[in-house]
């Protein structure tokens, strides 16, 4: 007789949640999908469907709508966190209202918290006691939910300080579609998840200006440059930056119509302004507020991060888009390895 597998909650019912609960259901485990629109669950329940995010896919029978949270965690272990960045300190206060037992929470949340310049992993041992909290985990990577919604193969990986937790989340993943690596790296994997959306941003803008493959190349390979500098600056392991948290994630936000920040900064390369352009998306576009973040978090770690910068003349300053990418062509004479020796130096340093 086969042994019930884990009962595993996801809060959040946008499309990455939903997507990941279908990986969960797919490895025959109960998933509890939380929202708080209650049409959503009712949606969910009745037709497995959520079309508002995925349409046209069908959802597997496992997966069961939960309205209230309470009843998604009852008896829970692991929490799947899949909530906007602005989202978490709210949804983490309504779970340690209901919980009373410790939780291996999961993020798959790609931002930094603008001002307290926290990452989510943070943001979440500073928001929950630890006696509600076993470990946290990470899951980053090159990843659209409408690819994974339809089992296009697709490779993730872990992170954790408890990296026994972190197995425990691949293993609750893993599957013949959906390959999970693990990496000791939180602060890369972290760090690389969400500067690459500012990245994407920025190539979505030129893309919308109309400047072609050899901007957006450039713009990808000088983006990685910026996320490293501070990564590395931040504590982080320079290779992770070279693996899927890293360069995948970045190539597949910066070059996709499934990127919502992509999308955005089309918009904006064709002359809307911020406001339009948010409201045009209905979507969270985690980017934006993770600029402001970067901006931060340059001028305290005293980075040079001049795509960065330029983006949040555009988002926050009003600056025209192609006057801030005409200001990154004229920028002075460099050396282009100067970047990975000073990168190497510092770690050589901390080692």
């Amino acid at each position: 007789m086969q042994e019930n597998k884990e009962a595993v909650a996801v809060i959040g019912a946008g499309s990455w949640g939903t997507a990941l609960a279908m990986v969960l259901a797919d490895n025959e485990h109960e998933v509890r999908l939380w929202s708080h629109n209650e049409s959503q669950v009712q949606e969910i329940n009745q037709f497995h469907t959520n079309k508002k995010y995925l349409p046209e896919i069908s959802l597997p029978e496992l997966i069961v709508g939960y309205a209230s949270l309470s009843d998604a965690l009852a008896g829970i272990k692991t929490v799947i966190l899949a909530v906007p960045t602005k989202a978490i300190r709210e949804v983490l206060g309504k779970i340690r209202k209901v919980q009373n037992s410790p939780l291996t929470i999961a993020h798959v949340s790609k931002g930094i918290e603008p001002d307290s310049l926290l990452r989510i992993s943070e943001l979440i041992a500073e928001e929950m006691p630890s006696e509600l909290l076993k470990a946290v985990v990470v899951l980053s990577g090159p990843s659209h939910a409408e690819e994974v919604s339809l089992r296009h193969p697709t490779t993730v990986t872990v992170s954790s300080e408890n990296m026994a937790a972190a197995e425990e989340i691949q293993d609750l993943f893993i599957n013949h579609n959906f390959r999970v690596y693990t990496n000791p790296d939180v602060i890369g994997v972290e760090i690389g998840g969400a500067l690459k959306n500012i990245i994407a941003l920025a190539a979505g803008i030129t893309d919308g200006l109309g400047y072609g493959d050899n901007a957006k190349a450039a713009l990808i390979t000088r983006g990685l440059a910026e996320i490293a500098r501070l990564g590395t600056k931040m504590g982080a392991n320079p290779l992770t930056f070279s693996g899927l948290a890293g360069i995948g994630d970045l190539i597949v936000t910066c070059t996709s119509v499934h990127s919502r920040n992509w999308r955005a900064g089309n918009l904006l390369g064709k002359g809307k302004n911020l406001d339009e352009v948010l409201d045009n998306m209905g979507m969270v576009v985690e980017g934006v507020r993770t600029t402001k973040a970067a901006y931060q978090l340059a001028q305290k770690y005293n980075v040079s991060m001049p795509i960065t910068f330029a983006l949040y003349d555009v988002l926050f300053n009003g600056k025209n888009a192609k006057n801030a990418v005409d200001v990154l062509m004229a920028r002075g004479k460099t050396h282009e390895m100067e970047d990975l020796v000073n990168i190497l130096e510092e770690r050589n340093l901390e080692d």
